[in-house]
């Protein structure tokens, strides 16, 4: 199998896993409809277990662009092949989002709610504010690559290595998802948004392309400012760009609490006056 074949597949397995939980439990008449949050975050990690299981000796599974360029950063994987498993992996994702609608062909028409149906596809926020949805989105993909860089640090029993990086999965999804609903995979927000664009959903609405851009630049600054963290602690490497996301970084993080902030300052003076 070629790199391009791996990826793509690794991927598409991602998303038939994890949309498909999604699709089971908000879609009307599905017989998980209503299992909740700890049901989706549990298959989610199951579905990055099985993607990497299934095409980790070939590429390592990254399924994931932010992990692609987190690891070019540090040196860890070629920058000439990232292009090529970047669009590997936005294939891959949206035809799985493909499949997911297949799968669920009966349940779209009975289903009113046009945010249940793109929720199956893309994620958004529980509370829409874009610097502190972008600064979760970041913290998210940060975890997730110390996480797989602390993984990758210890030996493993042979063929365990995947279920670690599922478990570190959930609990990403059950410790900081509740606030956007952690994409933390460009691909994986993107691609299946497309799906949704694209396929002939009954009654599905918009596709929120002016969320779009957060679980897409969230991640790949949260991934690649966690491979640089990691490098700079644990292996003392303080390169250039260590500091130049560093400095990136105390933007947003200044920027979102000023925002809630104001933004709290704002409510409080609203109530007053109606009081």
């Amino acid at each position: 199998m070629t790199e391009f074949v791996a990826e793509l597949i690794g991927t598409m397995i991602l998303i038939i896993f994890g949309g498909g939980v999604v699709g089971g439990v908000v879609l009307k008449n599905s017989k998980a409809e209503g299992a909740g949050w700890v049901v989706i975050t549990i298959a989610w990690g199951l579905a990055v277990t099985m993607g990497v299981y299934a095409v980790g000796s070939f590429t390592g599974a990254h399924i994931n662009p932010a992990v692609t360029l987190g690891f070019a950063a540090i040196g860890e994987f070629p920058w000439s092949k990232v292009p090529l498993y970047i669009s590997a992996q936005m294939i891959g994702a949206i035809i799985g989002g493909a499949i997911v609608f297949l799968n669920y062909l009966p349940h779209w028409s009975k289903t009113k709610d046009k945010g249940a149906k793109l929720a199956v596809f893309a994620t958004d926020p529980a509370v829409r504010s874009p610097f502190s949805n972008l600064l979760s989105e970041i913290i998210g993909t940060f975890v997730l690559l110390m996480g797989l860089l602390f993984i990758g640090a210890n030996d493993f029993t042979e063929g365990l290595n995947p279920l670690i990086v599922g478990l570190l999965i959930v609990a990403i999804g059950m410790s900081l998802g509740g606030a956007t609903g952690y994409a933390i995979n460009p691909a994986r927000d993107l691609g299946p948004r497309i799906a949704h664009f694209l396929l002939p959903i009954p009654g599905k609405g918009g596709s929120d392309w002016g969320y779009s851009w957060i679980p897409v630049v969230g991640p790949i600054i949260g991934g690649v400012y966690g491979a640089l963290f990691y490098r700079a602690i644990f292996m003392q490497d303080l390169s250039a760009g260590f500091w130049i996301f560093s400095i990136i970084m105390v933007v947003i993080i200044v920027g979102a609490v000023q925002a809630e902030l104001k933004k709290a300052r704002t409510e409080d003076a609203d109530q007053e006056q109606a009081v």
